[in-house]
């Protein structure tokens, strides 16, 4: 018998952790046993596997995508008044990251096709006070890292990916997070690799980087109680440690149903000439950690989705260039159109391991729905 759907979440964590309830009560007894909350073997165990993963030398494991950004950013040495060029469509927590390790931001207009940074436009951005660039693998669609990585070495600059969003995508068969000098990873319960809480991880292949990440991490010290500089609190717990040991195991074959999924969503999206699908580069497998469609008519469609049950997102409705918070950078509307233009448009539909067929078709019919209503 069909089952009739009615409803499609945006995210649905609790199937997901209904299977692996057992496995992870397991793991948490486990560190509550050891009584190693903080660092201690969980964490070293998951930092071995991450960075096995990842292809890389090192895994530090710290407590947010957050702290993975900032730490990265503060490794480098940034000298007042240096410069960091990243996008403005993207989560703050990349801009934090410049500015609190003590540089400043520099923005680069997005590529419409791919939204990650348009690398075209780059080399214009870069000046004397340049240092590096960030490049946001939005999405989890990783950006153009040979072209980035030439234009950095011409000017010698440093390149930290922010895979935030990218756990598992590959960049020309590698998985990203080792061809910039580091790449930082969130594991926010939401992200391909989720964690029961905050956590994150900085890979590198970089012995001396990874040296002062650690130290950073426990307040500047290598050694307990005494301190090389002023650090933070940005430990990883064991028991998140614990829960991304159990998770990372599963980690490709959900990323095999989230690219199953977007296939899905391809066919059956493909006659509506409102919606412009998500672009994948030649060289890259995304891991559909969000599937993204730019819309016309995209609050009005998203007002009509959620009066059918269906979940949606906006990721992100206005660019970091004209937020509050920095005004004081002196952008203004129209100064990177691409990213406002996205911006505009952008509309996050249901993604999730284990999402259907029938509910990616359900989805569909309900914006075919809507179109043919406002033809």
């Amino acid at each position: 018998m069909k089952v009739s759907i009615r409803e499609v979440p945006f995210l649905d964590l609790r199937s997901l952790h209904r299977v692996l309830r057992s496995e992870i009560l397991q793991a948490v007894g486990r560190a509550v046993d050891d009584a190693a909350f903080v660092g201690g073997p969980e964490v070293e165990a998951f930092e071995d596997e991450f960075s096995t993963y990842a292809g890389t030398a090192h895994a530090i494991g710290v407590g947010s995508g957050t702290d993975a950004l900032r730490l990265a950013v503060m490794a480098m040495d940034v000298q007042p008044g240096a410069e960091v060029i990243t996008v403005p469509n993207t989560f703050i927590a990349t801009t934090e990251a410049v500015t609190q390790a003590g540089a400043k931001v520099r923005f680069v207009d997005v590529d419409p096709l791919t939204s990650n940074i348009d690398v075209g436009q780059l080399e214009a951005a870069i000046g004397p006070n340049t240092a590096g660039i960030i490049p946001v693998h939005l999405y989890g669609q990783p950006s153009d890292l040979d072209r980035i990585t030439a234009v950095a070495r011409r000017h010698e600059l440093w390149v930290i990916e922010d895979a935030a969003q990218a756990q598992g995508s590959r960049y020309r068969g590698r998985r990203v997070g080792g061809v910039g000098v580091a790449a930082a990873f969130s594991f926010y319960p939401g992200k391909n690799l989720g964690a029961c809480g905050e956590a994150g991880a900085v890979s590198t292949n970089d012995d001396v980087i990874a040296a002062r990440i650690r130290s950073l991490r426990e307040h500047g010290q290598r050694t307990k109680y005494y301190h090389d500089e002023e650090g933070y609190n940005a430990r990883l717990d064991a028991w998140q440690a614990a829960v991304l040991r159990i998770k990372l195991r599963y980690l490709d074959a959900w990323n095999a149903q989230r690219r199953q999924a977007a296939q899905w969503y391809r066919e059956a999206l493909a006659d509506i000439d409102q919606l412009t699908l998500p672009h994948e580069a030649e060289a890259c497998e995304g891991n559909y950690h969000l599937f993204v469609v730019h819309v016309d008519q995209r609050d009005e469609l998203r007002e009509h989705l959620g009066r059918s049950g269906v979940g949606t997102g906006l990721h992100y409705p206005l660019p970091l260039h004209l937020q509050r918070a920095y005004e004081g950078l002196g952008y203004r509307r129209g100064a990177f159109p691409v990213a406002e233009r996205l911006a505009e448009r952008l509309l996050s539909l249901p993604m999730f391991p284990g999402l259907t067929a029938e509910q990616v078709g359900y989805v569909a019919d309900q914006i075919r729905c809507f179109y043919q209503g406002h033809a």
